[in-house]
């Protein structure tokens, strides 16, 4: 007989299906999936499953056209799933769409209000692309006011021509940056993927990147190759260091820190916002 967080997690996978949603952490390939839906929350995946990029880490697909003009409906079908799954904190992710004029960062905004007058008090983090820097995009987002700003660095800058070709390890930094000065005392939150090849001391020159920018929230965990055809692992890192890494990060300034191998950026978002 199947357990109670086998039935919540088939509950939570009937859901998606009925509201036609979709999850990063089934297009992404998270090894966390069982373990969250088992816990009643998920990762809103919007905007489509089709992304504009190619980061050579990331298991979204990236081949054939994009997937089409925003989903008008999209917004209130995440809302009433959220509210059918019960939760009470939200995250809400997508691809990267260059091919839409701001980013799909209307749709994100859309998103966050459609939840707030869905669910009373409920909290929403978004996990954002870089809108190509766009201040207008950054501000429409600010201006639906979502509890937590996430965007991923992923890894160090001497690694992002290799690892993420289409983006700029600056311009990540100035998004988190200017989002702050667009929205003062929303939490700023970012993470990196480690094994990619990076130095520890390429770890802490990027962790005091992010501090410099407002960040006080951060997300450390152990890439895991999707296929033979992306970014190689160079190295499995050990609990321990990942121990060691959290508390050097909390020492530098860091208010919230999650580091682990499983880590991942909305793991146990909810807890990480509570400690915050």
């Amino acid at each position: 007989m199947p357990g109670r967080g086998s039935q919540e997690a088939a509950r939570i996978r009937s859901i998606l299906r009925r509201y036609s949603l979709d999850t990063v952490c089934r297009q992404a390939m998270c090894p966390n999936l069982g373990h969250c839906f088992q816990r009643g929350t998920a990762t809103f995946l919007i905007l489509g499953s089709r992304c504009t990029r190619s980061c050579r880490y990331c298991a979204i697909g990236s081949e054939g056209p994009p997937s089409g003009p925003p989903d008008a409906d999209e917004p209130l079908r995440v809302a009433e799933a959220s509210a059918e799954m019960g939760l009470s904190y939200v995250v809400l992710t997508s691809v990267t769409r260059d091919d839409l004029p701001d980013g799909g960062a209307s749709l994100f905004a859309e998103t966050v209000r459609a939840l707030r007058e869905t669910i009373p008090g409920v909290r929403v983090e978004v996990l954002t692309p870089d809108f190509k820097g766009s201040t207008d995009a950054l501000r429409a987002i600010a201006d639906s006011s979502p509890d937590v700003f996430n965007h991923n660095l992923e890894t160090v800058e001497r690694l992002f021509p290799s690892v993420r070709p289409e983006a700029s390890y600056r311009l990540s930094l100035e998004v988190l940056g200017g989002y702050g000065a667009l929205s003062p005392g929303t939490p700023l939150k970012s993470g990196l993927m480690l094994g990619l090849g990076e130095t520890e001391d390429e770890i802490m020159g990027a962790l005091e990147d992010l501090l410099e920018e407002g960040v006080t929230m951060l997300t450390l965990g152990q890439y895991l190759q999707p296929s033979r055809e992306h970014w190689p692992v160079h190295r499995y890192l050990p609990p321990e260091e990942f121990c060691a890494l959290r508390e050097r990060a909390l020492a530098a300034g860091f208010v919230s820190v999650a580091s682990g191998p499983l880590v991942r950026s909305s793991f146990h978002a909810d807890m990480d916002f509570t400690g915050h």
